[in-house]
């Protein structure tokens, strides 16, 4: 199993971000997808029309998402956390990644997928709201 740990940039604040991952209707507007999401501790939770799917674990509004994701076949709990702090820049969000517990046939994969479909995809829709 592998971890995959990366910081992203995004071009808006804190809050949009936490509201852009937490929220099913904005997450449908970025990645083009059905999604159900709720930021009940416990709730299931499915992404790009259940492509992704799993079990909202904790947050901290604007601050903290934690999830376990499923992967096929393990047993182990993936947990994605992303944690939200200001950027550097005024009006701008650092997001730390981290994913844990990634099978290793499919690391290059999901790092991948990170940076094409998920935080590009945020990044595009921050863009275009500007």
């Amino acid at each position: 199993m592998k971890t995959f740990k990366k910081y992203y940039e995004l071009p808006t604040t804190p809050d949009q971000v936490y509201l852009a991952l937490t929220t099913p209707t904005t997450i449908q507007l970025w990645t083009g997808a059905p999604a159900e999401m709720s930021t009940v501790a416990g709730s299931e939770f499915s992404l790009w029309d259940g492509d992704i799917c799993g079990k909202n674990v904790e947050f901290i509004e604007n601050k903290l998402i934690v999830q376990n994701w499923y992967f096929e076949g393990i047993t182990d709990d993936s947990i994605v956390t992303f944690k939200l702090h200001e950027g550097k820049r005024a009006g701008t969000t650092s997001v730390e990644l981290v994913h844990t517990n990634i099978p290793e046939e499919d690391f290059e994969d999901m790092a991948d997928g990170w940076d094409e479909y998920y935080f590009n995809a945020l990044i595009d829709f921050f863009e275009e709201e500007a």
